[in-house]
């Protein structure tokens, strides 16, 4: 298993090259027995944002998800989360997202602080060996993929897997209607 092609990716199975994946993600892939289950591809680090990885490598934007860190106050007490939305869609951090983490007003967390909280680069944030106590909020649609394409922890590889997996994390909440409409789209 991890051998997966989308495009003109193909990966190998993440136990065969972990030097591929941030430490923690690795940890983590471990932890769940899924480094034989999900896959890793090498991939220049210049196309490591979800739009130059689409067309670079001939990918539907069904297939790629994004992970983002989001975050907001209530009582003096911060609340964060990751959310996990298709690329066809973006993060209804005002609407669902807020009304999850009851908090008056959620926003993304600035690039310097979700690297420094999630010990990943960004650009490269991934579900995958986030910290234990935030939820991981992953849109419905994502598990229906067969397979998606989502960060590793860095900007040097992508993480291939069956999206029903992301609704198997341990913090993993599965929300109907996290994703909202991308415009354009």
């Amino acid at each position: 298993m991890g051998v997966f092609t989308l495009g003109a990716l193909t990966s190998a199975p993440a136990a065969s090259a972990p030097e591929l994946l941030a430490p923690g993600t690795v940890a983590a892939l471990g932890a769940l027995g899924w480094l034989e289950e999900v896959g890793v591809v090498a991939i220049d680090p210049a196309v490591s944002d979800t739009a130059a990885t689409r067309d670079e490598f001939g990918l539907d934007d069904a297939h790629l998800a994004n992970c983002v860190v989001v975050g907001g106050k209530r009582e003096g007490v911060e609340r964060i989360a990751a959310c996990v939305v298709l690329a066809t869609t973006r993060a209804d951090v005002n609407g669902t997202v807020k009304r999850l983490l009851d908090v008056r007003k959620a926003s993304f967390l600035p690039m310097d602080r979700a690297v420094e909280l999630t010990g990943m680069e960004y650009g490269g944030i991934t579900p995958i060996g986030l910290p234990a106590e935030w939820p991981v909020l992953v849109d419905a649609r994502v598990l229906e993929q067969e397979v998606v394409i989502i960060g590793s922890g860095v900007r040097r590889s992508k993480i291939l897997l069956p999206g029903r997996l992301l609704g198997e994390l341990p913090s993993a909440r599965v929300i109907d209607g996290l994703g909202a409409e991308a415009a354009g789209r």
